[in-house]
């Protein structure tokens, strides 16, 4: 089928619509850094506004990025596989600000010892190696522990059929669905009488491609080309969307594809499993991936956490 890279991937409408509603799902719920600690003899849990991690998290991560956004892009990234984020750190260690790398640019690398270093390429073209606390490192499902699975891979045929039936489909309706066929008459054409032949079906069909033809000469004209109903694309376009939610995990419900009727308190019911089903394991995913990753040791031992705010 056709080739599939990131850029045709995107033009396939449920991929591109199961991303947003997974991305924009993260992205929206409050994510907020809280400490928890005794105070009186009961735990007490507020908002740790004074550690500088809180501001960067919820508000801005850098100067030209909002909290929104990098969370929205990095479940992209990760949803497909892989996002990184590098953490630019100052004098003592603290993280001064979040910068998020394109995926294609980041090469994770397990050495012999089973230390971590990230190979990342610049706009430049050159390679420098980061060190493991440089980078945080969000990945999707994943088979070896070390790398989320490549969605673009294993949904490959998928979406390649996906790509293929929109190209279908748009070439059926080019000529207004002006099916290809054989024009037959009685006798032979001369040079001269085919090109006039020709001439005059491009120019019908140009004209008016709907219209009836009015054939002379004993003239038949013979489809040879199935039609949308004939090549069943619908059904089968149909098939394909809730073939690429099923890779993403979203329900063909919330791109807009779905064949049952449904009342109020089933909405409601499928809108709360998107939440449990879908959106929560996210959750969790991001919540425990910056906890091990933008907090020390020390601060989780404190009562450090991160924490989406979903209620």
């Amino acid at each position: 089928g056709p080739t599939v890279t990131l850029d045709s991937a995107f033009k396939v409408a449920a991929l591109y619509a199961c991303l947003k509603v997974l991305s924009q799902g993260v992205a929206q719920v409050p994510f907020k850094l809280f400490r928890e600690q005794k105070v009186g003899g009961l735990n007490k849990i507020e908002a740790a506004r004074e550690h500088p991690l809180y501001d960067l998290l919820t508000a801005q991560p850098n100067d030209w990025t909002t909290s929104f956004e990098l969370r929205e892009t990095l479940t992209i990234h990760a949803a497909l596989g892989n996002a990184y984020v590098f953490k630019n750190k100052v004098t003592g260690g603290r993280i001064a600000e979040l910068i998020l790398l394109n995926p294609g640019r980041v090469k994770k690398i397990q050495r012999d010892d089973y230390s971590i270093v990230y190979e990342v390429t610049g706009s430049d073209g050159k390679k420098e190696a980061l060190p493991a606390d440089q980078i945080w490192h969000v990945r999707g499902p994943s088979w070896d522990g070390l790398l989320g699975v490549e969605v673009l891979n294993i949904a490959r045929e998928a979406l390649g059929l996906s790509i293929a039936l929109e190209e279908s489909h748009a070439g059926l309706h080019k000529n207004g669905v002006h099916t290809n066929g054989v024009y037959s008459v009685d006798g032979v054409l001369d040079a001269s009488q085919h090109k006039k032949l020709v001439d005059w079906l491009k120019n019908m069909a140009a004209a008016d491609p709907g219209a009836p033809m009015v054939l002379d000469r004993n003239a038949s004209w013979v489809s040879t080309t199935m039609t949308g109903v004939d090549a069943q694309h619908l059904e089968t376009r149909k098939n394909q969307v809730v073939e690429v939610c099923r890779f993403v995990g979203v329900s063909p419900l919330m791109v807009y594809e779905s064949d049952k009727a449904t009342t109020y308190a089933s909405a409601e019911q499928m809108f709360l499993a998107h939440v449990i089903h879908t959106l929560a394991p996210w959750y969790s995913r991001i919540e425990q991936s910056a906890d091990v990753s933008l907090l020390s040791k020390a601060e989780r031992n404190d009562g450090y956490y991160f924490k989406f705010i979903a209620a």
